[in-house]
């Protein structure tokens, strides 16, 4: 804590403050704030000299912000030491421009120098320092703006500035101006030509060499100041001190401790003011509203500094708290289908997607989705029919069977999995409709809040909605609640509050996980969190000895023991009064052992927990007979995962694998060949003797793994070599490095997946996705690594791999029920299945299942003048074609329009064509098309209607439908 010192020193004089963390640059960026001194926070930039800054380009872009501001206010700053002890970009980098309403503006002029200020051409926006020109719309990202800008123009002038939203892409609110500043450097053309040429002849172990990898290390920079003051001293602390020193000349002085103040953290805040009535008391607060929770009657000043700080004749008491970090969550190309991945149509199966194609039948153009099945035959599927199919998503990622047009084998394989999910479904309602109607044990929430307060951090949002379902159904009924979130979200705190509840109340909690490595995990957390308080906690798992689980046993089932953590062992045991069983994800049971579970739960509260977040639409079908709830607010210091491709090498290696070792930390080591694991732990060794190794993989017993893992836990291994059976499920926040062998033999979910293994804890996690030689892997290859080296928003890859885990959550509902039948249909046609039945069996009806044939002999397709990318058009088809009113059409209309200019004629005949589809099913109707201008109409009864268009066109055939179905 440095506030009070800092308010002593700033108050007298300010000046340039250096820190060693960020957090603390943010704690003392408050007490200039408080003060009212004009300063800038510059942010924790810590890449080394020819470092690829594509892995730091939040923080370049966040430093780059600062230094343009600094220059020109000519202010203090605040700063972690890594960022100051190094040459700076000069004033001279830097320049801004103003866009205005009603301006005119020369498009080749503006590209010009938005490409030399280092901006990045793109399609759509998703990132700082991007900018799109498409036609009459121009969408730009600027660096020191906090939302992106959308400028439409006519002809050249300004017609609108709005803002948009990088994820759903659709505009806001309008403004009448905007600034820009160079994303890397204000460069001339001579300038930026002569740093290319540099970074040609860098000696840099990069993926990919090019001026936004390396463009930052060529430019013009100095020390930004030779006088500054340390918080504390750090002089020891940091090793490149002497070195920068001695180059720079520094000037630095520590601020000296407090003499009049001290900092506290505020606990009982009316006791507080209560006890210091002879002081003057300022309380801070964003609103009346955090008063009133608090029951504080005193005045406020309405600031949202975060300030706490105690004088000889002065209480300074800030109500705020420090926002948590929301997670990305992308709207756009949620589906990103390319050539060659598998899709599942309902009518004909498991097909192969080749593209989109442009058809003209009879003189008319349309797009259709062209399916490649068994022996080469070929499906196309009109686009406007795009809902009928699915990506395909098999159990452990198996590669499907084709199967074969005119066959009805698919639909014997959906029948067989019907008559599962039947009783799948059936189960779940049973089971649901049996709890209903037990009486639940009376529970009191005595002393929650002290628990809930006594936690290491403040509640997120989502734990505290949580906490408040879980209490209703202890108050109303037996409950059965899916808790769905990351790890580190907070899911295990949600468990221990339960706990906590049922312990008050003289019940016992049993905490069920899958392997001994989890139960020793939730186990210390247990112990730790619940250190203050009375509760016997013990635990049992494969490691138990005899004489320790005959114990453990005989506590369980007199009722000593309060909470127990265990493995699927505690399915056997007998209880005195079992009040809660929480079971931690629950897909990773047998069917023997949920079976068991069954029985056990029958009369008590249970609560599952899942890594994996749940589809909407089954959420939905699910939320009637189980409590659902999802934490998705990430823990306030969760750090990013930086992300390097490179070129495998020995040096390397023992660079990367040092480096972790050096910070105290261990390494995952992915190789995913068994028959060469061996090999590889030899290579290492011969490289670092000294490297504990611990090699993990399937073809050890399932004891020798977690014996292995628990080992490594504890510290005894540097490194895991393991294929990707660590992929999900582990949780070692000291595993902060992960290397992968061949990254270019993964797919992007699976990287992505494999990046979240480290980075878990406060540290930075490093993923190093090892290639043999860059000039052999394919273009694709070499697109989707450097979407995943690009550390903030990973494009389309973190979205499949969402929407990878959402389907994997579709199955943790409905457990390992016979996954052939699932392998046979996929998983997102498996859960679409059991969401369609849970409904049917709840009594709600579905009246959009039945399909509709429009057979309209007219030109329309979304334009690919309009709309160039075929991926961006495939993804407004598959939400077109999933519209179930006329509403959700206009409002993607609309959006067409804000994103993409002017709709055209060909466009506007498709929206036009979806519309008629969507009215088609509210009227019952089977099929509609037309030959020239006379239109037929046949009804699911078969009844036929047939009409005419006053003209041939299109327009007149389409405006004559509409205005006869309305």
């Amino acid at each position: 804590m440095f506030q009070a010192k800092t308010l002593e020193f700033l108050s007298k004089t300010p000046q340039n403050i250096v820190v060693e963390t960020y957090e603390e640059a943010l704690s003392v960026a408050e007490v200039a704030k408080y003060l009212n001194i004009d300063f800038i926070l510059f942010p924790d930039f810590r890449a080394n000299f020819g470092d690829d800054l594509r892995s730091y380009k939040t923080e370049l872009f966040e430093l780059n912000t600062a230094l343009f501001h600094y220059y020109q206010k000519n202010s203090i700053f605040i700063s972690p030491i890594n960022t100051i002890l190094r040459k700076l970009p000069t004033a001279q980098n830097f320049d801004s421009f103003q866009i205005e309403f009603a301006d005119s503006i020369n498009l080749n002029s503006l590209k010009e120098k938005l490409f030399l200020w280092g901006y990045e051409f793109v399609n759509i926006i998703q990132e700082k320092g991007e900018v799109s020109f498409r036609g009459d719309i121009i969408d730009i990202y600027p660096i020191n703006s906090q939302t992106p800008i959308r400028i439409s123009l006519f002809d050249d002038e300004v017609e609108s500035i709005r803002e948009f939203d990088e994820f759903t892409q659709k505009s806001s609110n309008e403004i009448e101006n905007f600034t820009i500043i160079p994303a890397v450097a204000n460069l001339t053309l001579q300038k930026k030509e002569k740093i290319d040429q540099q970074i040609e002849l860098a000696d840099f172990d990069i993926f990919y060499k090019d001026f936004y990898s390396l463009g930052y290390w060529f430019l013009d920079k100095e020390p930004i100041s030779n006088k500054f003051y340390f918080i504390k001293d750090m002089t020891q602390t940091i090793s490149e001190f002497e070195i920068f020193n001695k180059v720079f000349n520094f000037e630095i002085e520590i601020i000296p401790n407090a003499k009049k103040c001290y900092d506290f953290e505020p606990k009982n805040i009316p006791e507080l003011i209560e006890s210091n009535k002879n002081k003057t008391i300022e309380i801070l607060s964003n609103n009346a509203v955090q008063l009133e929770e608090l029951n504080i009657s005193h005045s406020f000043t309405q600031s949202d500094i975060i300030l706490n700080i105690a004088c000889n004749d002065k209480i300074i008491i800030s109500l705020n708290k420090r926002k948590s970090k929301k997670l990305k969550n992308s709207q756009i190309v949620l589906d990103d289908l390319k050539t060659g991945d598998f899709v599942v149509h309902e009518t004909h199966g498991i097909g192969e997607f080749i593209g989109l194609k442009h058809i003209t039948v009879l003189g008319k153009t349309g797009d259709f989705i062209e399916i490649k099945y068994f022996g080469g035959d070929k499906l196309l599927l009109p686009v406007e029919n795009l809902d009928l199919i699915d990506r395909y998503i098999a159990v452990g990622g198996a590669l499907p069977q084709l199967d074969k047009l005119g066959k009805n084998t698919f639909l014997k394989s959906k029948q067989k999995a019907q008559e599962k999910i039947f009783n799948i479904a059936g189960d779940i309602i049973k089971i649901s409709a049996k709890r209903d109607l037990l009486s639940p044990i009376k529970l009191n929430f005595n002393g929650l809040d002290e628990f809930i307060k006594s936690a290491p951090f403040e509640y997120t949002k989502d734990q505290k909605t949580t906490i408040e379902e879980i209490k209703k159904d202890f108050s109303s009924k037996v409950m059965d609640r899916l808790l769905s979130g990351d790890v580190g979200f907070g899911k295990t705190e949600m468990a221990m509050a339960s706990s906590f509840i049922v312990a008050n109340n003289s019940y016992q909690s049993v905490i069920v996980a899958p392997t001994t490595i989890l139960v020793n995990q939730h186990y210390k957390s247990f112990k730790e969190r619940f250190k203050n308080y009375n509760f016997i906690i013990e635990k049992l798992d494969s490691f138990t000895s005899a004489k320790e689980k005959k114990v453990i046993l005989e506590g369980v089932k007199n009722g000593d023991i309060d909470i127990l953590l265990a493995t699927h062992s505690a399915f056997n045991l007998e209880f005195h009064n079992l009040g809660l069983v929480v079971v931690d994800e629950e897909h990773k049971f047998g069917v023997k052992q949920k079976e068991k579970l069954k029985n056990l739960v029958e009369n008590v509260h249970m609560l599952s927990m899942s890594a994996t977040p749940i589809p909407r639409s089954l959420n939905l079908a699910l939320s009637q007979i189980k409590g659902l709830s999802s934490l998705t607010t990430p823990p306030k210091n969760k750090q990013n995962t930086r992300t390097f491709v490179k070129e495998y090498s020995e040096t390397l290696l023992k660079e990367i694998i040092n480096r972790e070792i050096r910070r105290g930390g261990q390494i995952f080591y992915i190789h995913n060949n068994i028959s060469a694991i061996e090999m590889k732990k030899n290579q290492l060794l011969k490289t670092m003797p000294n490297l504990r190794i611990a090699s993990i993989h399937s073809k050890l017993t399932p004891k020798h793994i977690e014996k292995t893992m628990m080992d490594f836990e504890n510290g005894e291994f540097d490194l895991a070599l393991a294929t990707t059976i660590v992929e999900s499920g582990i949780h070692i926040p000291s595993v902060n490095t992960v290397i992968v062998d061949g990254a270019d033999r993964f797919g992007i979910a699976d990287l992505h997946q494999i990046r979240g293994r480290v980075g878990r804890g406060n540290k930075e996690g490093y993923a190093y996705f090892l290639i043999e030689n860059r000039e052999n892997i394919t273009e694709d290859a070499k697109k989707r690594l450097i979407a995943l080296e690009e550390n903030s928003f990973l494009g389309s890859g973190a979205v499949l791999a969402m929407h990878d885990l959402e389907i994997r959550g579709g199955g943790n509902i409905i457990g390992e029920a016979q996954s052939g039948q699932i392998k046979n249909i996929g998983y997102s046609m498996y859960v679409k299945m059991l969401e369609n039945t849970l409904n049917k069996m709840n009594g709600i009806s579905d009246n959009n299942t039945k399909e509709v044939e429009v057979k309209l002999n007219i030109n329309a397709y979304i334009s690919d003048e309009l709309i160039k990318e075929d991926r961006i058009r495939i993804e407004l088809y598959r939400r077109l074609s999933k519209c179930q009113n006329i509403a959700e059409i206009y409002e993607i209309e609309k959006e067409i329009i804000d994103r993409f200019s002017k709709i055209d004629q060909i466009t506007q005949n498709f929206i036009e064509k979806i519309k008629i589809k969507v009215l088609c099913k509210k009227k019952n109707i089977k099929s509609i098309s037309n030959y020239s201008e006379n239109i037929t109409i046949i009804y699911n009864n078969e009844k036929k209607e047939s009409f005419k268009s006053p003209f041939k066109d299109d327009g007149a055939i389409l405006e004559t439908i509409i205005k006869q179905l309305k």
